[in-house]
């Protein structure tokens, strides 16, 4: 018999067990179905055989290691369907592009009329597909030979970003007669991804699936406009840069264009805040609220909107939201009785309007300083009154929500929302989710600034989430403006600083799993050297060394 510990019980079962089998014998005890397995905190495919001594825990979709194998099998589901459906003279590729409220937008290339017809048929195969239980079939070949593959399946983004692989060997996958590549782990069979829809939306469309935290639930799909203004105007500029993939990024990189990559992209981001200036000039308001994700540049931004201001004849004033926390003894607590800073009512908000309207009014104002070891507020500032070409600039979370700024009539306000929202992806089939660069920035800055451990900061990581959830993306389509701050180049320049940190998390800690991960996907990005990113760079808030932070 083999012994494992399944979820810390000991089990025993027969030699040549698989993964899939036990997950049946188990299945009862999840709310959920399983997907996948976390074996010694690796991420293994059902299909494998259980191994004497291993400690196992089954995800389902509602876990995140669970939720990005669900996606990545429906990928490959619509893949499959779309290829089959339309004619290969017609389309020149397909391209799934980015996360959209609770959709992926995906548009087909060429010669194609994307109608509620053709749709219907390819949602029609891919439960087709679903019914006929399909098996995810993983092969490892030669990296040479999945690169001449798929360049003759005309998937030539795929080729590219294989040519820079180091790995002597790769990863495909059959499903049925349709072969692809895709990073990590995929489901045992398409029975599994019964939930889903497809829309049509814009020039393309989305298939709709469940979110996370409740994974057999179909959700109404409800795009935010802006948002989705805001990335293809990213995915439009790097296309203009042939940079739209890893792939395409490396090979400039390798033939020594980087430098003027990053120029051009620091470029585009000046001009967006230049425009953003002159949207707050021209609108004539008195106070700019700034609010974002974690690790989204925050504070760069402030500062550099502030020089554009300052170019324009405007005096900005920055406000510290943190300085109106209430009292600590008033200050709001979790269920677990830790306080809960994150929340609006963490915010003296009464005061901070009085304040605010005071200012407006022309009056003098002694604002006050959040005293984060004694828990309350102190007041040793000058007084400050507001003159015409004065200007105030207030970052934090709750920046976008009216609550904050009840009092302040909207002419006065202008609202900013900043987000890394990655567009580069690994191929036009694997995409790269936006948080995975934000989570990268922050195990650096967190590192460098704060002394915390990569395990550490992985390990708050869902809980900050989950505040951002709650604080900050309901509000986003309320900005008058957005400013995406990731940069085209930045994984390759963060690299660097992020693999040593990773490499300590070890296999007992249960991090493991997500450091290994996120090396893996650095692995395909050829290092630049971040001394050459400019001093005033977004990225310099997070790896040092700038002008604007330090």
């Amino acid at each position: 018999m083999i012994n494992i510990t399944l979820e810390d019980e000991p089990v025993s079962c027969e030699p040549g067990t698989t993964l899939y089998e036990l997950s049946r014998q188990y299945q009862k005890n999840y709310e959920f179905p399983i997907i996948v397995a976390k074996c010694n905190g690796i991420i293994q495919e059902l299909y494998h055989e259980v191994v004497d001594g291993t400690h196992v825990e089954f995800c389902t979709a509602g876990d995140a290691d669970g939720f990005r194998v669900y996606i990545r099998g429906m990928s490959m589901l619509l893949l499959k369907a779309v290829y089959k459906e339309v004619p290969a003279d017609e389309m020149e590729g397909v391209s799934i592009e980015f996360c959209l409220d609770s959709g992926y937008f995906c548009r087909i290339e060429g010669d194609v009329a994307m109608t509620q017809e053709l749709l219907g048929r390819i949602e029609k195969r891919m439960r087709k597909y679903v019914d006929k239980d399909i098996l995810f079939e993983k092969h490892v070949i030669r990296t040479r030979d999945a690169k001449q593959l798929f360049d003759s399946l005309n998937m030539r983004d795929k080729g590219q970003l294989m040519e820079y692989r180091k790995n002597s060997r790769m990863t495909v996958y059959n499903l049925g007669k349709f072969t692809d590549y895709f990073y990590g782990a995929m489901p045992y069979s398409t029975s599994i991804l019964r939930n889903f829809r497809l829309e049509l939306f814009e020039d393309g469309f989305v298939f709709v699936v469940p979110r996370q935290e409740n994974p057999v639930e179909m959700p109404e799909f409800k795009p935010g406009m802006k948002q989705y203004r805001t990335l293809q105007y990213t995915n439009e500029w790097g296309r203009k840069l042939n940079v739209a993939t890893v792939g395409q990024l490396n090979h400039q990189i390798v033939r020594g264009d980087f430098q003027d990559l990053m120029l051009t992209q620091e470029a585009l981001h000046e001009k967006r805040i230049g425009d953003i200036a002159v949207q707050i000039a021209e609108k004539g308001c008195r106070i700019v609220t700034i609010a974002g994700p974690s690790s989204s540049g925050k504070t760069t931004f402030s500062y550099r909107l502030s020089t554009q201001l300052k170019t324009l004849g405007l005096r900005p004033h920055p406000i510290g939201l943190d300085d109106y926390f209430v009292n600590r003894v008033d200050t709001p607590k979790d269920a677990d009785g830790t306080y809960n800073y994150e929340c609006i009512e963490a915010i003296d908000t009464k005061q901070f309007n009085e304040d605010l309207t005071k200012l407006l009014e022309g009056r003098e104002v002694q604002l006050p300083t959040y005293n984060f070891l004694t828990g309350c507020r102190e007041y040793d500032k000058p007084y400050m009154r507001l003159e015409p070409e004065d200007i105030l600039v207030i970052e934090g979370i709750h920046g976008l929500n009216d609550r904050l700024t009840y009092s302040i009539p909207e002419e006065d306000k202008f609202k900013i929302y900043i987000s890394a929202l990655t567009a580069l992806n690994l191929d036009r089939h694997n995409r790269i989710p936006t948080t995975e660069g934000r989570l990268l920035r922050r195990i650096i800055r967190d590192a460098r600034t704060r002394g915390n451990s990569a395990r550490k900061t992985i390990s708050m990581w869902r809980s900050v989430r989950s505040g951002e959830n709650q604080n900050i993306f309901p509000f986003q389509e309320k900005a008058d403006a957005m400013f995406n701050s990731a940069l085209i180049y930045e994984l390759a320049a963060m690299k660097l600083y992020a693999d040593p940190l990773l490499f300590q998390v070890t296999p007992d800690c249960p991090e493991y799993s997500e450091a290994q991960r996120l090396l893996k996907f650095l692995d395909y990005f050829i290092p630049v050297d971040p001394h050459d990113v400019p001093l005033n760079s977004i990225l310099r808030e997070f790896i040092g060394g700038g002008i604007l932070l330090g």
